[in-house]
């Protein structure tokens, strides 16, 4: 079994499928509605400045910049970045979606939901004019317990984009905030594969971590810049006469301009205070101008609140420290009752607070001046800084507006105030799937504080394992657990805290199954055995999540032993518990387990009706449609498969893809390949197959199901059909394998696939041993699945065991076991199974056929075998169908790379030969397979040597 990477270990991999651990941390239904409470004001487009200067040769730049997907605006703080896109829009005739960023934006889950959030406020149609909601899917997929890649969340997104009818914009403002590489490479991402309909407008004070050089070489990028922002000295006169009321002489407007450099934010500060200076004292003022920007602040920010009434000046100072102001939270933070007029004043005075909607019921001071407010602040009144963020901390959580209220308590340093807080928004925040932000606010606690929070601490072993972290998981499960049993414990210096009750009630129960979920990923199946049984005992009966987390991995326990009907009632209890608490994404995962379990053994019919079932859960609730249903249809095709349905096999595959990565579970693209490398097979083309599993090898992401089809024994047995013996025996040898080898589930596919090695190599004359060895090895692993019940395999060793007496010429020996793999086979409708062997198989069952009355065998049933391999036509053996001419003639041109078939030549030299690409000699090659009811070249060779077509 695979064991999963350091980074990738505990929740993140039994979610993918089951999802049950990730939700003991989470406790919530997947129908709630969206949990990441979205602030409007984040989306608002700020709108133009009345008397606003024209700035004619910039608008054109940006207008110019719609034929490239990214316009970047990076400057300095103060330079009018905001104010400049929120004027060119204004006149924009395109959708506008706009984001401002916050330093709570740095969790990729909040960045991507805000994202959407953005885009869903835009009303757009697609070419019938049918409503297009970009993002449903996403903001869906994002909420549930393990949200999908980045990659195919975007991969989604971008496909929702594509179906917009007309173009539109997205600003991402104050995009320097964001010091996250996962987001940074997920806008890379997104810009990368950008389709025409969207425009990205980016404004920062510092260039992104964004593959900047590569989109200015394509041509993609438009740059505005600081040397472009500033004012020229004729918009310097318009914006201080005009648009400030000022009437300066040209010559201050020019001392202004060059002591400035027309930074837009040292102009509006000067004006400020030349405003409250009155005319007299312009020149002095003007002369008192020097230093870079960073003084400029300083000195004007100084003088204009030098000249504030002390109401005024205190407001400002005290509500500094908040990131959006309104009435009632200004009037929290003040201890005052005159924040509306107030807020009034300050905006028709210009006083760098800026609207964030239209009944101007929220704004923010420019980020600039609320630098240097807070400095002064600090400077002045340091005590009443941390009483001011606690008064900002109490109102937000009356509000319920928790992660605002955490990050003021922080601030105020109250830390059992911000532990208590945590506690209390933890369903929350796993709920919106934030766990990097919650990590970071566990790992801000002071230890000796998280020592006295049981609760606490186990939810920080969910966060240290979300993250692949094991180290320090134990001592945290062990500082909550002395809580639980406190008189096996010296007297504690400190006393519990306990805000959650119910969940404390649970701890103990909790404990044990993250103990299973860490024994598991060692690789100690015996321990998560231990851990899931004590879970089972601490947790009550009516508590049907724990204890379905608990039956899960008992379930993964009995599954890696091989015991198949044991791991399917455990996981039976697991979906049932889970969907009688409405986790129906947990349910749709079991689906999963549960359908693989019954094709173990051997029961299709039931797999199908899982499929069924998991699909039917996934749809009831319409569109959008639950994740896990594309993973349905990935299984289901492999059902239709089996039963030489190739062509229901492809459409189910076609439909997974149609519902889009985002709706799978994190393993459907790889089972999504193995799937269609399956067809490919059965359809003749082999290198298609090889690439697919190439594909899926690069998608596989090792989880706790346990890996009992192995790419590379699939590859293997491709190999086999495609001839490449030597490439089969490197393959043994890489992998250790021998027939003494002692046998189990986890490695039974591999050792098949070694006993199909051996008789390859005996039928080409290379083997060892003989072939009475390979029969015995056959017989061993026959008795292994006999032991566990595993009838899939029982039916393939059988065959083997067939063909294996087929080749030793035995075949009153081969019908015995061909017999009873017929009997079990038979009601449950495999076709494959006997097809992919090729003509052997089809030689012995027209020899069952011809005995069938003797040997027991259902007629009916080989007849059908028979007619899937091509061989019967109005119930005519094969053996005299082969004397007539095919059913459907080869064309010459087949004939002709048939005959090519039959050198050495490789598939490209057949294609240089005969002067076509490679591909189309693909298709004659597949049209030829078919056509003589082979999947393999060497079969296909010696076919036409019998009909003597070469």
């Amino acid at each position: 079994m695979d064991r999963p990477a350091v980074n990738e270990v505990i929740l993140p991999q039994i979610s993918r499928e089951f999802q049950i651990a990730a939700r003991m941390h989470g406790l919530r239904s997947y129908n709630d509605s969206l949990s990441t409470p979205i602030l409007a004001t984040k989306l608002y487009i700020p709108p133009p400045r009345p008397n606003a200067v024209l700035r004619p040769r910039l608008i054109e730049q940006l207008n110019a910049g719609l034929r490239h997907k990214l316009t970047l605006i990076s400057a300095a703080a103060g330079s009018g970045k905001t104010t400049l896109v929120s004027e060119w829009l204004a006149d924009c005739r395109r959708p506008v979606a706009w984001l401002s960023l916050d330093e709570g934006d740095n969790d990729l889950t909040r960045f991507l939901t805000y994202l959407v959030a953005a885009l869903q406020t835009l009303a757009l149609n697609d070419a019938k004019g049918i409503a297009v909601h970009l993002g449903e899917g996403v903001l869906r997929a994002l909420e549930s317990p393990q949200p999908p890649p980045t990659e195919a969340i975007l991969t989604a997104l971008l496909n929702d984009i594509t179906t917009v009818l007309h173009p539109f914009i997205l600003v991402l403002d104050d995009y320097h905030v964001i010091d996250s590489k996962p987001i940074d490479d997920a806008l890379a991402l997104l810009i990368e594969r950008l389709p025409s309909q969207m425009h990205l407008v980016i404004a920062t004070r510092e260039d992104p971590q964004l593959p900047l050089a590569r989109l200015r070489v394509r041509g993609q990028l438009t740059e505005l810049r600081a040397a472009d922002l500033r004012f020229t000295p004729a918009e310097a006169a318009d914006f201080l006469n005009q648009s400030m009321g000022l009437n300066l002489s040209a010559a201050d407007i020019a001392a202004l301009e060059t002591r400035t450099e027309g930074w837009v934010a040292g102009l509006q500060l000067a004006a400020l205070s030349i405003s409250m200076r009155g005319r007299a004292d312009v020149a002095q003022f003007v002369q008192a101008f020097a230093g870079d920007n960073r003084y400029i602040v300083d000195y004007l920010v100084e003088e204009v609140l030098l000249r504030q009434p002390e109401r005024v000046r205190n407001f400002l100072l005290h509500t500094s420290m908040l990131d959006r102001l309104s009435c009632p939270l200004c009037d929290a933070v003040t201890g005052q009752n005159d924040g509306t007029a107030l807020l009034d004043a300050l905006e028709r005075g210009n006083l760098f607070v800026v609207p964030l909607d239209d009944q101007r019921h929220w704004f923010r001071y420019h980020r600039l001046f609320a630098d240097v407010l807070a400095a002064h602040l600090l400077q002045e009144q340091p005590t009443q800084v941390p009483i001011l963020h606690l008064r900002a901390s109490a109102w937000y959580a009356e509000q319920g507006l928790m992660a605002d209220a955490i990050r003021h308590a922080f601030a105020a340093k109250d830390f059992a105030r911000a532990a208590d807080l945590v506690e209390l928004a933890l369903p929350a925040m796993r709920r919106s799937r934030q766990e990097t932000t919650l990590r970071g606010w566990l790992m801000a606690l002071p230890d000796a504080l998280l020592r006295t929070r049981p609760v606490l601490s186990v939810h920080y072993v969910g966060a240290l394992l979300i993250s692949g972290r094991l180290e320090g998981v134990e001592t945290r499960l062990r500082d909550a657990e002395r809580w639980l049993n406190p008189a096996a414990e010296p007297e504690p210096s400190q006393p519990m805290v306990v805000v959650d009750e119910a969940e404390f009630r649970g701890l103990a129960g909790t404990i044990a199954i993250y103990r299973a979920a860490i024994a598991l990923a060692q690789g100690d199946v015996a321990s998560t055995l231990t851990h899931a049984q004590r879970a089972l005992d601490l947790v009550p009966e009516d508590d049907h999540l724990r204890r379905g987390s608990a039956a899960g991995f008992l379930g993964l326990v009995y599954w890696t032993r091989g015991d198949l009907d044991a791991a399917h009632q455990s996981y039976a209890e697991c979906m049932a518990r889970l969907l009688r608490v409405e986790y129906v994404s947990d349910a749709i995962g079991c689906a999963i387990a549960l359908a693989d379990l019954r094709i173990g053994q051997g029961r299709l019919r039931e797999a199908m009706r899982t499929y069924e079932r998991g699909l039917q859960l996934a749809t009831t609730q319409g569109e959008p449609v639950l994740r896990g249903a594309a993973d349905m249809h990935v299984g289901m095709s492999a059902l239709y498969r089996e039963r030489d349905d190739l062509n229901a096999a492809t459409q189910h595959l076609l439909r997974s893809n149609e519902l889009g990565e985002v709706i799978g579970l994190v393993q459907n693209p790889y089972r999504w390949c193995v799937a269609m490398a399956r067809i490919r097979e059965a359809q003749g083309d082999l290198a298609g197959a090889l690439d697919l599993l190439d594909e899926a090898e690069r998608l596989y992401v090792s989880d706790y199901f346990p890996n009992v089809r192995p790419i590379a024994a699939m590859k293997t047995r491709v190999w086999l059909a495609q001839g490449r013996l030597d490439d089969a025996l490197d393959w043994v040898n890489e992998q250790s394998l021998s027939t003494h080898d002692k046998l189990g589930y986890l490695h039974e596919f591999e050792h098949i696939t070694l006993a199909r090695v051996l008789l390859t190599s005996y039928k080409r004359g290379r083997a060892e041993a003989s072939v009475l060895d390979a029969i015995g090895f056959l017989e061993r692993l026959l008795q292994a699945a006999e032991e566990g019940a595993r009838t899939r395999s029982i039916i393939e060793i059988l065959v083997l065991q067939a063909l294996a007496f087929q080749a030793h010429g035995d075949i009153g020996a081969a019908l015995v076991p061909l017999k009873r793999a017929l009997t079990l086979a038979e009601p449950e409708g495999y076709i494959r199974m006997f097809v992919d062997e090729g003509p052997p198989m089809a030689h012995l069952l027209e020899v069952a056929l011809e005995a069938a009355a003797k040997h027991g065998v259902a007629p009916s049933y080989v007849r059908q075998l028979l007619t899937a391999f091509g061989k019967v036509e109005n119930k005519t053996p094969v053996s005299h169908a082969l004397k007539q001419a095919l059913i459907e003639p080869l064309t010459e041109r087949e004939l002709e790379v048939l005959r090519l078939l039959g050198t050495n030549l490789s598939g490209p030299d057949i294609a240089g030969e005969l002067v076509v690409s490679l591909n189309t000699v693909r298709t004659h090659i597949r049209n030829i397979y078919t056509k003589l009811g082979v999947n393999a070249r060497p079969a296909a060779v010696r076919r036409a040597e019998d009909l003597d077509l070469l």
